[in-house]
């Protein structure tokens, strides 16, 4: 007899097609059967050893987390409720170009110390591996979810080249095509990059198309975030299109947004020009969080002359008066290539997190609000943060506009991604809640996108993107990766206010045909594993 039924559950499927009702049977981590309309056409009921009565329910794929930084969280924290109980049965790590593998024992001490905002120190994490396949070997011990990974192009630059800014030699070149190879033969589905963190944004155009014609052939995609999100936005997106064209690379472009004042209302003419490129061939998907403000470290907002050498550097610029007033000029005057080229609005960057508790005055104020408290200037206070915070803070910027966001969520190759960082006393509740936000209100509440096509955007599309032959809709023999949620009830319960509020609505959530959310609850379960790269036929 089959391990589970689903009884009764009204089946959105991920291919965005209607709603239908039917039991479905889960036997071996599989979905096994699917009778549509059993109670009303009054035939044989399937049993199965637990039958879980789903009135009143949505059944659907698993959804795809396209952007996380969970990194370290999923070794960290088994637990890992901030994502099982949003229904994401799969996240894609490694993002923004910098991660912890491909690594050697000088590099993996200076991507720590440059992510520390994003993921921790990594203090309580052995760091037992080196090589991709190393890492992904980790993961398979078991996790709460499951997880693929992106080789991090500024991890290799800083391995093959370092943190300077320069061309990388023809030898240093070979070297990271040789990384980006080793990496995607190992299992990871494709590579990102940083184009705004060092080293990555130190990579020219013709070294990052010679790196994505070695992703190609294996079948991977290019994941860049890429060179401005402000003034020179629309430049920057044509720039990623023009390169992985050239390469013949599949392109999915990392939180599509439009920000910053220069951009209000833009969102049509980002559009215009990727219906141009799919058009004319090009394979290109693109993910956003339902949310306006965006999130990273305060250190990212400053020029990259400043962050050239690594950390340890960047602290010496710093901390050294005259070099310090350079950057603020470039921060406040002219526009800095780490604010995406815009001035920066000390009232618009808010302290998410900090790394030493002795600062936690800071978190939930602005940069402005911190200093107006401290009778001194914007950038005395970041300053001085970043200094004893050893470029630890994590920062919200608000600078979206909810006109683009809207527009974009509803584009034909949208996906979903939280871009959620876990670390800091108040973190962008997208991390806890892009799932249910995209179901509860831009489906339920403002009906920007149907029940069915929203489903697609954060199941089957990017289990297209992914090239995983079984995942991401509701089909016999496909992995029962599953999410049970109450149309009705479901949404985000994080806010600004308390961002790590759980959502509502989502009762079930199963990973390879095993219960990680349960009545509500998280169970011990971890069934997740690593998704390795499916090679091209």
């Amino acid at each position: 007899m089959e391990e589970l039924v689903v009884r009764d559950a009204d089946v959105v499927d991920g291919s965005g097609a209607d709603a239908y009702r039917a039991d479905v049977v889960v036997d071996g981590g599989r979905i096994v059967g699917i009778v549509k309309e059993a109670a009303a056409a009054g035939c044989q009921r399937p049993r199965a050893r637990r039958e879980l009565d789903a009135e009143g329910l949505v059944l659907s794929p698993g959804f795809v987390d396209m952007h996380a930084h969970s990194d370290l969280a999923l070794l960290r924290d088994p637990d890992h409720s901030a994502k099982a109980a949003q229904g994401v049965t799969l996240e894609v790590i490694g993002q923004d170009g910098l991660s912890y593998a491909p690594v050697d024992d000088r590099t993996l001490g200076e991507v720590r110390r440059a992510i520390a905002g994003w993921n921790g120190p990594g203090d309580d994490i052995d760091f037992d591996w080196r090589t991709v396949g190393e890492y992904l070997d980790r993961l398979d011990r078991g996790i709460a979810v499951n997880a693929a990974y992106l080789i991090p192009q500024g991890t290799v630059r800083a391995l093959a080249v370092g943190w300077e800014d320069r061309p990388a030699t023809p030898r240093e070149l070979d070297r990271m095509r040789q990384l980006v190879a080793e990496g995607l033969e190992q299992g990871a589905v494709g590579m990102s990059s940083g184009l705004t963190y060092t080293p990555g944004m130190y990579a020219r155009d013709a070294e990052l198309t010679e790196l994505c014609r070695v992703v190609a052939s294996y079948g991977g995609y290019y994941c860049p975030h890429h060179r401005s999100y402000g003034a020179g936005a629309l430049e920057a997106y044509r720039e990623m299109v023009a390169l992985t064209r050239e390469a013949s690379c599949s392109l999915h472009l990392a939180h599509a947004t439009m920000n910053f004042g220069v951009n209000k209302g833009r969102a049509p003419e980002l559009l215009a020009l990727l219906d141009e490129a799919l058009a004319d061939g090009a394979d290109i998907s693109l993910d956003t969080y339902p949310y306006t403000p965006g999130c990273t470290t305060l250190a990212a907002v400053l020029p990259s002359w400043a962050s050239e050498g690594g950390p340890e550097e960047t602290l010496r610029r710093l901390a050294d008066d005259g070099t310090a007033e350079r950057i603020r000029h470039h921060l406040e005057v002219t526009g800095s290539d780490g604010c995406h080229g815009v001035p920066v609005e000390w009232d618009t960057i808010e302290i998410s997190g900090v790394g030493d508790p002795a600062l936690a005055a800071f978190v939930g104020r602005t940069v402005a609000e911190s200093a107006a408290l401290r009778g001194e200037e914007p950038w005395v206070t970041a300053r001085g943060l970043l200094l004893a915070d050893r470029l630890a803070p994590t920062i919200l910027q608000h600078v979206g506009h909810e006109e683009n966001v809207r527009e974009i969520m509803r584009h034909r190759v949208h996906t979903g991604g939280s871009d959620g960082i876990l670390q800091g006393a108040k973190p962008h509740p997208r991390a806890y809640g892009t799932f249910p936000h995209y179901l509860g209100h831009y489906v339920r509440e403002l009906g920007v996108l149907s029940l069915e096509e929203c489903v697609a955007h954060l199941t089957s599309r990017p289990a297209a993107r992914l090239r995983l032959p079984d995942r991401g809709l509701v089909r016999e023999g496909y992995v029962a990766d599953l999410v049970l949620f109450d149309p009705a009830t479901v949404a985000a319960g994080s806010t600004f206010a308390e961002p790590r509020t759980p959502p509502t609505g989502i009762p079930y959530v199963l990973v390879d045909g095993r219960f990680v959310i349960e009545d509500g609850h998280r169970t011990d379960v971890l069934a997740g594993r690593a998704v390795r790269r499916t090679p091209p036929t």
